[in-house]
């Protein structure tokens, strides 16, 4: 009987797409996941908190594939480490970790609690891979709905963004977890870079509404990072769906709604 590969994360925005491409290989799927739930078509699923620390070893347990996507708005750093203690008293042979670009670039408390993650998987003696990803188009919608929803819409100067669907990067995923360990592999970005009012304009746009956008600075070292382009890596691997394409699937059967605001202007980006 093949040893199952764990998944942590397994049924979040990454997991849901990368579990099924783990089960297309043939290969048996355990996901520790906070909620009971029934195993389903080769797919076992153990109840496990990494952030309490309950239930990991009783996960790990018999996994020689672990792939940790679980990830949240703060604490990552110490759900690997609390993850890698069960993973490096087990006989894991290869722990996958998915991170973010820009994670050892830019000062925000988030990134680096990603960079602390990925120290816990490289110190943790077991062969590892590590892919970092530019922020998924659904993290970007979210975003851009809530700005969209304001009188006036903020833009700005040099704010940049590499969107990645979340499919490119979960067959990149699953391919990596089914391959030997490579440590810190190329990152992966989407297709174009946009600017952050470009990308609420191309929302805005698919939505038929319109928004006056007013001109702002982000201040400090955060923004210095942002406007050097220090979350970016132009020399990525990249995806193939851009945000048109991601705003068309998903926005495409929305009606147009009108409204008499002037729309987002151009800008410094």
């Amino acid at each position: 009987m093949t040893a199952p590969i764990l998944v942590t994360g397994g049924t979040g925005t990454l997991g849901q797409h990368v579990v099924p491409l783990l089960r297309e290989s043939g290969r048996d799927v355990r996901v520790l996941s906070r909620r009971s739930r029934e195993a389903v078509d080769g797919i076992e699923y153990v109840t496990g908190d990494l952030l309490k620390n309950e239930g990991i070893e009783a996960a790990v347990a018999g996994a020689e594939i672990v792939v940790h996507l679980a990830g949240g708005a703060k604490g990552d750093d110490e759900a690997a480490r609390n993850l890698v203690r069960a993973v490096s008293r087990a006989d894991v042979k290869h722990l996958v970790f998915i991170s973010v670009i820009g994670a050892d670039r830019v000062p925000v408390a988030w990134l680096k609690s990603q960079l602390d993650a990925e120290r816990a998987v490289i110190d943790s003696g077991v062969p590892w891979t590590i892919l970092r990803a530019a922020q998924f188009h659904d993290l970007v919608l979210k975003v851009v709905q809530k700005m969209a929803k304001l009188p006036v819409v903020p833009k700005p100067g040099g704010l940049r963004f590499q969107p990645v669907d979340v499919r490119d990067v979960a067959a990149r995923i699953a391919g990596l977890a089914l391959g030997e360990p490579s440590q810190r592999v190329p990152d992966l970005a989407g297709p174009k870079v946009y600017g952050l009012d470009e990308l609420v304009r191309g929302y805005l746009e698919a939505r038929g509404k319109r928004r006056p956008a007013m001109p702002v600075r982000i201040p400090g070292k955060t923004g210095r990072a942002y406007r050097a382009g220090d979350n970016l890596t132009l020399d990525a691997d990249h995806g193939t769906r851009t945000w048109e394409d991601f705003l068309d699937e998903r926005l495409g059967q929305a009606t147009p709604e009108r409204a008499p605001s002037p729309s987002l202007s151009h800008g410094d980006r």
